[in-house]
């Protein structure tokens, strides 16, 4: 077993955990108090990546047949205002419910109020893969306690709705306090000059090696999904540029890099196609009027459009689409609008294909190529053309299930992954 806790580097550079993970150990160190009667100091947990760390655990105690415990958020060197929460679990046991394991949201946890974030209406702001990680740690601790009664699970972050107040929530409509986020359960410096550089970085390291096609992707599940659709591209091919679209696609440039693929989702695709160089959440705002006019032009009514125009988010716009069958239309429709940005500001430097993944990182929505470069011979272009073909969506179910547990790639986290409060980097 592997075990990890913030990295001690040079300042600038430390990582931290995510408030998912936090909530997951104290979950997990509340569940282990209320089976052996004593909730312990520290807690081992195990990470969304597959990693393992040790948290320290604050505010043990039982009483009235309930568990309660609290683990302090450290997030390395990211400016987050999540850093120092309390995130508090308090457990219950279910004598009804055996084998369940029912997770709500408590004090200073924000309330989904609007649609298109891919969580319910109503419900707490715990997004799905921390919400599984607090599930299998609390399932991990309780073991065969679990065929007797099942157990409830209430987060609550003291503070949380001040903290709230310094994120985007409100505008997404997660109301009354903070998200509960984390793909990897790591959080990786943002605000630094350090991810940019490892961006740069790891395209100079492809170029040396002397590959001539770049895979970039904005987070972990797009790096997964273009791995698996693009398998025989070697490891030094693939660079996960988070934000930082226009320093990655200069630095291609300047590298000679003859061929470039874009791996993303709704999100940063349609931020990349109104033509951002850095998508974070804080620096850029989707162009909600690109998106309806794109719907417009896919058939959507109206009435949508107008919806599509006033929401907040480049996911309402694909689920409001995807109920009316129009998913793949709008989503190809975006990818070649991406394809016409970046051709534009790089006129013939590199031939360029872009791949829509879902929101799972699972399945192929859409892809667009555009015409090889002036350089580029025509066998030389249809060579390229035919070894870049990703597999079709019945290809990568067949191997999703195989990668479905491996780590991402060491750039994503919750600084780098998921960037503000409630969205996520990759969507």
């Amino acid at each position: 077993m592997v075990m990890m806790a913030p990295e001690k580097r040079r300042r600038g550079l430390r990582t931290g955990f995510t408030t998912g993970a936090c909530a997951a150990a104290a979950a997990r160190a509340a569940t282990v108090g209320l089976i052996a009667g004593r909730v312990p100091d520290q807690i081992d947990c195990l990470l969304p990546n597959g990693q393992w760390a040790c948290f320290a655990v604050s505010e043990g105690r039982l009483e009235a047949g309930a568990a309660h415990a609290v683990v302090v958020k450290d997030a390395g060197d990211d400016p987050d205002c999540t850093n120092g929460a309390h995130l508090t679990a308090d457990i219950r046991p279910l004598p009804r419910a055996p084998g369940e394991v029912r997770i709500q949201g408590g004090p200073g946890i924000g309330t989904v109020t609007l649609p298109g974030l891919g969580l319910a209406v109503g419900g707490p702001a715990i997004n799905p893969v921390p919400r599984r990680n607090i599930e299998d740690n609390v399932r991990a601790a309780a073991g065969h306690w679990l065929a007797a009664q099942g157990l409830e699970v209430t987060l609550s972050v003291p503070g949380g709705e001040q903290m709230a107040l310094k994120t985007l929530n409100a505008r997404l409509g997660i109301l009354g306090g903070i998200s509960i986020l984390g793909t990897s359960g790591i959080v990786r410096p943002y605000s630094t000059a350090s991810f940019r550089a490892s961006v740069v970085q790891g395209i100079e390291v492809a170029a040396a090696q002397g590959q001539d096609t770049l895979v970039l992707t904005t987070g972990g599940r797009t790096e997964k999904f273009v791995m698996r659709a693009l398998p025989q591209l070697a490891p030094a091919c693939f660079v996960q540029m988070g934000d930082f679209t226009g320093a990655a696609l200069d630095t291609a440039v300047k590298q000679g890099i003859r061929q470039v693929v874009i791996g993303c989702m709704v999100g940063k695709l349609a931020k990349m196609a109104q033509g951002e160089t850095l998508t974070h959440a804080r620096r850029a705002e989707v162009d909600r009027g690109l998106l309806a006019e794109l719907a417009r032009e896919c058939g959507a009514p109206a009435e949508v459009c107008q919806d599509i125009r006033q929401a907040e988010t480049a996911r309402y716009a694909a689920e409001r689409l995807a109920e009316l069958g129009l998913s793949p239309a709008f989503h190809q429709a975006l990818a070649r609008r991406l394809v016409r940005t970046l051709t534009d500001r790089y006129p013939g430097r590199f031939a360029l294909q872009v791949l829509v993944c879902d929101f799972e990182g699972r399945e192929l929505i859409a892809s667009a190529s555009s015409a090889p470069t002036d350089d580029q011979n025509p066998s030389a272009a249809g060579k390229s053309d035919v070894s870049l073909q990703p597999r079709q969506p019945h290809e990568l179910a067949a191997v999703a299930q195989a990668t479905a547990s491996l780590a991402p790639s060491p750039l994503a986290g919750e600084g780098w992954g998921e960037g503000a409060e409630g969205l996520q980097s990759d969507v």
